[in-house]
């Protein structure tokens, strides 16, 4: 069984992040959606609160696991039995990110990253577009998934 770890800070999880796992699911057997804690950036961190909701969108999935954690990305996947790390590009600036991000985690841990590209009508999705949107009051709808949108494969 082939289990792929998806992190990030998913502030707040968009239909880009839905996209990515949908597509994942194609690719491995389960996906562990690893919700990152950084009390040093922010000490009111609500990383249990995003993966509450991220857990009750996949409640139906069966292979998708939330879990939140606060070590290095290599370690947890180490201890959640992660066989690679799954991550999504939009744009050349994230690809040059990933790469560098990909070579630490084989370096420190043997641990391979899968980047599937972004698809066309989600490229320009990003948690920091939704949360300046919704700083301004704005309807954010259209990026967010809801629980009616989540299903396996899509």
């Amino acid at each position: 069984m082939k289990t792929a770890l998806f992190p990030g800070s998913f502030n707040p999880f968009t239909r880009g992040h839905q996209d990515i796992v949908a597509r994942g699911l194609r690719l491995f057997d389960r996906i562990i959606i690893g919700v990152g804690r950084n009390t040093a950036k922010n000490p009111h961190d609500n990383a249990d609160e995003r993966a509450a909701a991220i857990a009750e969108l996949y409640a139906a999935e069966p292979r998708v696991a939330v879990q939140v954690y606060d070590v290095l990305t290599v370690d947890f996947a180490r201890a959640v039995g992660a066989d690679v790390v799954l991550r999504g590009v939009r744009n050349t600036a994230d690809f040059e990110y990933e790469r560098q991000m990909a070579d630490v985690n084989r370096l420190i841990g043997g641990l391979e990253t899968v980047c599937l590209f972004a698809a066309p009508d989600k490229v320009e999705i990003s948690s920091s577009l939704v949360r300046e949107l919704q700083a301004f009051g704005k309807d954010v709808s259209d990026y967010l998934p809801s629980a009616g949108d989540v299903s396996a494969g899509d």
